[in-house]
Formats: C-alpha cells, sequence, structure tokens
C-alpha cells in the first residue's frame, strides 16, 4: 500500500480460541471497537507503518476483526507532521460520516498495545477487485470517492484502498495521508478528472461545509483533529468545487501515487 498500511485481503471467520465473527451494525462495531478487549492479532507484512489485524472482544465466544494503526509505528515523513497519521485517519472517517460518503469502515481513536492509534473494523472483501477492476461497471459508485480526495485532500488514493466488500458495496479505507493543508492529491481516479459532479453531492458538500463554520456538533471533532490552516483548506477546496462542480483535471505525472495498487 505505501506509507499509509492498509488492510488484510483475507481473513478467519474463527479465533484461535474458537470464537466466532459477527457482523454488527455501525453504532454497535464503534462502541465495540472503542471499549472492548483486545484479544488478538498478527501485525501486517506490508507497508513502511506498523498495522495490525486484530480481534476484538464482541462477547461470549464472539469477536470482530479491526485494523489497528498505532502512532508509535508511524514512519515520519519529510511532509507530513510527525505521529499525526492516526488522526487523519479517524478524521476522515468523522468527515466521509458527515457526507454520508465514501463508505468508510467504522473507525474509533483507542489505546491498544503499542500505545494510542485509529481502530477501524476489518471489511472482507474480495483481494481481486481493485479500482482499476470496479471503474468500468460502478463509475457512479466511484464518483464520491473521487470528490471526497480532492475536497479531502487524500495523497495516497491507490488502486487496492478500493474494496469491493461481500455485500457488495465499495469501501474506502487508508486515509492517513489526508487534509494537509498544503495540496497533495495523488489518486489512481483519473478516469473521473473532468467528471461532472451530481447536484445531490454538490448539495451535501455545501451543508457540511457550512458546519464547518457554524461548528456544528456532527463534526466539531475535526476542529480538535486538524490544525486551523487545514480547516481553512478544507473549506477553500469545497469552495472551490462548489464554484466549479467538476473533478479537476490533475498532473498525471504529479498526482498519481505509486505504486498504482
Amino acid at each position: 500500500m505505501g506509507r499509509g498500511g492498509k488492510q488484510a485481503a483475507s481473513q478467519s471467520d474463527v479465533h484461535q480460541d474458537g470464537r466466532v465473527s459477527v457482523t454488527l451494525s455501525d453504532e454497535d462495531a464503534l462502541r465495540l471497537l472503542a471499549e472492548s478487549k483486545i484479544i488478538g492479532g498478527r501485525r501486517i507484512h506490508w507497508g513502511s507503518n506498523y498495522t495490525f489485524l486484530v480481534h476484538i472482544d464482541a462477547g461470549p465466544g464472539q469477536y470482530i476483526p479491526a485494523v489497528y494503526k498505532p502512532r508509535e509505528g508511524e514512519t515520519p515523513l519529510y511532509d507530513f507532521p510527525e505521529g499525526t497519521l492516526y488522526r487523519r485517519e479517524y478524521a476522515a472517517y468523522v468527515f466521509g460520516r458527515a457526507l454520508g460518503w465514501p463508505a468508510i469502515p467504522p473507525t474509533v481513536l483507542r489505546e491498544g498495545p503499542y500505545g494510542v492509534g485509529s481502530m477501524q473494523l476489518y471489511v472482507d472483501s474480495s483481494s481481486k477487485a481493485t479500482y482499476f477492476d470496479l471503474i468500468q461497471d460502478k463509475r457512479d459508485e466511484l464518483l464520491p470517492f473521487a470528490l471526497f480526495d480532492f475536497v479531502a485532500n487524500n495523497a495516497d488514493r491507490k488502486a487496492g484502498h478500493c474494496l469491493l466488500g461481500g455485500d457488495g458495496r465499495i469501501w474506502s479505507i487508508d486515509h492517513g495521508l489526508t487534509f494537509h493543508e498544503d495540496f497533495k492529491v495523488r489518486t489512481v481516479m483519473f478516469d473521473l478528472w473532468g467528471a461532472h459532479v451530481t447536484p445531490a453531492l454538490l448539495a451535501k458538500l455545501d451543508a457540511v461545509a457550512g458546519d464547518l463554520d457554524s461548528k456544528d456538533e456532527t463534526i466539531a471533532e475535526l476542529g480538535e483533529l486538524l490544525t486551523g490552516s487545514e480547516i481553512d483548506a478544507l473549506k477553500r477546496r469545497a469552495e472551490y468545487v462548489l464554484a466549479e462542480p467538476v473533478i479537476p483535471e490533475l498532473d498525471p505525472y504529479r498526482n498519481v501515487p505509486w505504486p498504482l495498487v
């Protein structure tokens, strides 16, 4: 995946002590992710940051799988403030939840075996399907991803960060490199450059951008996760799209990540 870490491609439904994974509502998943005991896990061995697939106690004989990215496991970067990637993961979830798109798995901040970090519900997905496999038939479903990436300033949208879940939904993961005050978008979604943004997406973006000024409680956490200059830059990017409702044409040499997947 590169600098931000990624979710594992597959996992067993049965924990080593015989527990079975369960499916929960988002609210129940958030509660367990934040409060329940971590009962096992292993490191995911790719990417430059420490990332773990862990099991969260969900009651007698049950667990939910989650992806844990501790602050202490982040590799320092020259272009992002040190020790902030885990907070950006959560900020992306907060912002995406307010917008209603893209689908980002429930995410919290909490203490884990290696200290504070982000904890995100693991999404069971097809290991073979990436953005490049999905764009031809699911272009409309991917448009909100491209809009989100521009406004949130996603500097690492690789093809493998679009997951086709077992439920048929496309999920967005790996948002540690987001919300920088300087424009840093790097994305493989160049098929959508120049695409017109639908009125429904614009209306929701307009509402949420207004909430950034009013300190609406649904996204008030962003002010605690990001700096004032990062919030101001977020507003400017939203205003840019609202004034010119298309996905901007970017530089294919500077604004594409490597590796692509």
